[in-house]
């Protein structure tokens, strides 16, 4: 097979095992009574909602990847770069299965100490970082404050099913496409795969009948992979600004981040406690039903995703006019959407 077949190949077999892990891990989860329960004003479902969702992502995730490493010989520094993201996604599992277990969850503290040590692992352990930044220590510490909090975005936006999982799977194919190019091979198996195994997820998290979540234990999961994969491949030789191309590719979700953390400290609340600032939640508040939501957001990631294709291919005066017009829309929709009150 060629590589790109690889690649659609890979996208496939995670899809199928998504789709045959998913159920199974829904039924243990209710075994083992490893549910989300509605009992704080922050939930937004109605039902006690089993977990473990995010372990039949991953799951499916690792059975692609050892799949393709049979068919396929993967050069050193591919495998090297796959063991690191693998390690430090395991801790970070082990971290959202904790806090979906416990009652009342882990603290902030806690959950950054064990982040930092997952950031630290593909960083430092495994040297994938930021490459446009030429002096070592400060890119190291710019590509751990990238993996923390590309991480914490991805969990903070999964307040309404199919969202965090949606945007996971149009990032990754994002990534994808903008790599192909590249001899960052990880890069694309590692986006393929987690594509597929998103798609297989979403119709069950959708699901009135057989509804599971991913938890904390994917969202985090599917987090610090796409952070990683952001750092592992270039973006242009055309224009420095095309670095800069992954911040487009993930705007949605660091949009959240920043909106939902400015709101609550606007309102002297701490960013670390939950509260219904998101923006889905005030898109419904106003009328929006959860369908038009979903539709809205995956057709801006889409968007956004060709845009920082372009910044790849343009050159800075364009790139330039680009950004303008998505950063006037961007305040214009911050403006509208911090007028809503969700009290």
């Amino acid at each position: 097979m060629t590589d790109n077949s690889l690649y659609l190949f890979s996208f496939f077999i995670a899809f199928a095992c998504s789709v045959i892990t998913v159920p199974i891990f829904r039924a243990v989860a209710i075994k083992l009574k490893i549910l989300d329960n509605p009992i704080t004003q922050v939930k937004t479902h109605k039902v006690s909602t089993p977990y473990l969702g995010g372990a039949a992502i991953a799951l499916a995730w690792l059975i692609t990847l050892m799949i393709i490493r049979q068919i396929s010989d993967f050069p050193t520094g591919t495998l090297r770069s796959l063991r690191g993201i693998i390690y430090a996604s395991s801790l970070i599992m082990l971290l959202g299965l904790i806090d979906d277990i416990k009652h009342k969850g882990l603290g902030y503290k806690s959950k950054l100490l064990i982040q930092s040590l997952a950031a630290a692992i593909v960083v430092i352990g495994f040297d994938i970082r930021i490459n446009f930044i030429s002096s070592y220590y400060p890119s190291v510490i710019v590509s751990m404050l990238w993996v923390i909090g590309i991480t914490n975005a991805l969990n903070i936006i999964d307040i309404m099913d199919g969202l965090s999982s949606g945007i996971g799977f149009i990032v990754s194919l994002g990534f994808l496409f903008i790599s192909l190019p590249t001899e960052m091979i990880y890069v694309n198996f590692c986006a393929a795969a987690l594509a597929g195994a998103l798609l297989g997820f979403i119709p069950y998290n959708l699901s009135s009948s057989k509804k599971i979540f991913m938890g904390d234990m994917g969202s985090l999961f599917i987090g610090l992979i796409l952070s990683a994969l952001a750092m592992g491949t270039s973006y242009t030789k055309i224009s420095e600004i095309g670095s800069f191309a992954p911040l487009l590719i993930l705007a949605v979700p660091i949009y959240e981040t920043f909106l939902v953390s400015w709101l609550r400290i606007r309102k002297g609340k701490s960013p670390f406690v939950g509260s219904k600032d998101h923006y889905a939640l005030r898109l419904e508040k106003v009328g929006f039903s959860r369908k038009k939501i979903l539709v809205i957001t995956y057709i801006v990631c889409i968007i956004l995703s060709v845009s920082a294709y372009c910044f790849t291919v343009l050159d800075i005066t364009y790139s330039i006019m680009l950004f303008s017009v998505i950063l006037i829309a961007l305040l214009i929709i911050s403006m509208e959407l911090s007028s809503i009150k969700v009290e």
